[in-house]
């Protein structure tokens, strides 16, 4: 039994030797992780706080005043060093290297901080130079640029006569732009934008392109303010573009425009020119016209008249009617279709007031005589068929004294008729006045005034009409 135990605890005892020496292993490993991370906790809570080394102040101001030397403007700059504070005098030519000259005394290592006391010189070759530099220089630099502005020179020209010729060429935007108002205008603005692309690529050449930028954004504020100021004006001329382009009314149409009546002359960039009814030119501002409300009597030949006749209260209206449609029907300026109509308008306390309409064809009939010759008409077979006209009726009151002395003044009503029925009707010879063919006076005349015209007109018989 002996013999067999020994071996056994032999084993045992390795065993634990090995897990000591294991537990010895890992504590040698892990001591030195946490006394790093003690050190870094420690140095994180007390950071050490490391000084520069000192620069003398001589080396100070010598490392400024070698700076300063290598630059023109601040090359009369004097400079002083006390403890890192350094003090800065003397004259330079602008403001701007006044603040130049702190800025870089601030970044030399080792200075405190700057006390500023240079002062900017007075003088007029120091005032003048930063403007116009040294004149042989300057005479220099023209000099041996001479090939580049004569390169930039020549694309310039060559861009803008393409623009002008192509411009010029009319009867390709004639044929691209079939109405003249706008062929005016595109050709014209290709002309200005070409020059505007030429000017670009020349100062492009140049390296002029910041102050390309420049002139080009001041010509838009300057191009705002005057649009701002001609805004009726460019109203007027952009209500040009559109009356070219989709035109109400064509050339000799009779036309109302808003109150205006007359003949339409021509279209034009600025007006619309119209010759009114007694033979007068009127011109009205484009942009009126393209607001207002139009009225066109020539589109449509047939047009309808109308007048009211009034009868007798205890007359039939409605065979006064008829008896008036008939005498419509027969007169032969009156169409047949649209027919003749008529209906009662009002009734009042003496009278009953008809409505008449008819159409006559403006071609052939001049309409204001086509009307009052229907109007005489009417009212003679209705006074011939027995139906009264009446007249305005007032009821007056008088004191006694001057009703008596009216009554015995007054007349024999018998007698007085009898002398208007004895009255005779004298013969006049109606031909010319009853004549209700078209009057063509007007058309002659704006004819007249067309051929002889040297204004521009927009007005084209090829453009659409509204």
């Amino acid at each position: 039994m002996n013999s067999l135990q020994l071996p056994t605890c032999a084993r045992s005892a390795a065993s634990n030797v090995k897990y000591a020496v294991l537990v010895v292993l890992c504590l040698v490993w892990l001591v030195p992780i946490s006394v790093a991370q003690t050190s870094d906790t420690s140095e994180d809570l007390n950071p050490i706080i490391q000084t520069p080394p000192a620069v003398s102040d001589a080396s100070i101001k010598s490392r400024i005043s070698a700076i300063f030397d290598e630059i023109e403007s601040l090359n009369r700059v004097t400079v002083e060093v006390n403890h890192g504070v350094v003090r800065l005098a003397g004259e330079v030519p602008s403001t701007s290297a006044v603040a130049r000259a702190e800025d870089l005394a601030l970044r030399v290592n080792g200075v405190v901080t700057v006390e500023n006391e240079i002062d900017r010189s007075l003088s007029v070759e120091d005032s003048a130079t930063p403007f116009f530099g040294d004149p042989s220089d300057t005479w220099g630099s023209v000099v041996r640029a001479l090939p580049l502005y004569g390169i930039a020179l020549g694309v310039f020209l060559t861009i803008a006569l393409i623009g002008h010729l192509v411009a010029s060429w009319r009867s390709f935007w004639r044929w691209i732009l079939p109405n003249p108002f706008l062929v005016e205008l595109v050709s014209g603005a290709f002309r200005i934008v070409l020059l505007l692309v030429a000017l670009v690529v020349a100062m492009s050449i140049l390296g002029a392109t910041t102050v390309m930028g420049t002139i080009l954004g001041g010509a838009g504020v300057i191009g705002l303010a005057i649009g701002i100021s001609v805004r009726d004006t460019l109203e007027n001329y952009i209500s040009s573009i559109m009356l070219s382009v989709r035109q109400p009314f064509r050339a000799n149409e009779h036309v109302l425009i808003d109150e205006y009546e007359g003949k339409v002359m021509r279209l034009t960039s600025r007006a619309t020119v119209l010759m009114t009814m007694d033979g007068n030119h009127l011109r009205i501002p484009n942009s009126t016209v393209f607001k207002a409300v139009i009225l066109n009597y020539t589109r449509n030949p047939e047009r309808r008249f109308e007048f009211d006749l009034g009868v007798d209260a205890a007359d039939d209206p409605v065979a006064a009617m008829q008896l008036g449609l008939d005498k419509l029907k027969s007169l032969r300026f009156v169409l047949d279709h649209p027919e003749p109509e008529a209906f009662i308008q009002t009734v009042g306390d003496s009278n009953i007031i008809l409505h008449f309409m008819g159409w006559v064809d403006q071609a052939q009939t001049n309409f204001a005589k086509g009307r009052g010759l229907a109007i005489a008409a009417t009212k003679d077979v209705l006074e011939e068929a027995g139906f009264t006209l009446p007249e305005p009726i007032y009821r007056l009151r008088f004191d006694s004294g001057v009703e008596d002395a009216l009554k015995s003044g007054k007349p024999e009503i018998g007698t007085q008729q009898s002398a208007d029925v004895r009255r005779p009707k004298p013969h006049v010879d109606t031909r010319e006045a009853t004549d209700v063919a078209a009057d063509n006076t007007l058309d002659e005349k704006v004819a007249a005034e067309r051929a002889n015209n040297t204004e521009d007109d927009l007005l084209d018989e090829q453009s659409p009409v509204e």
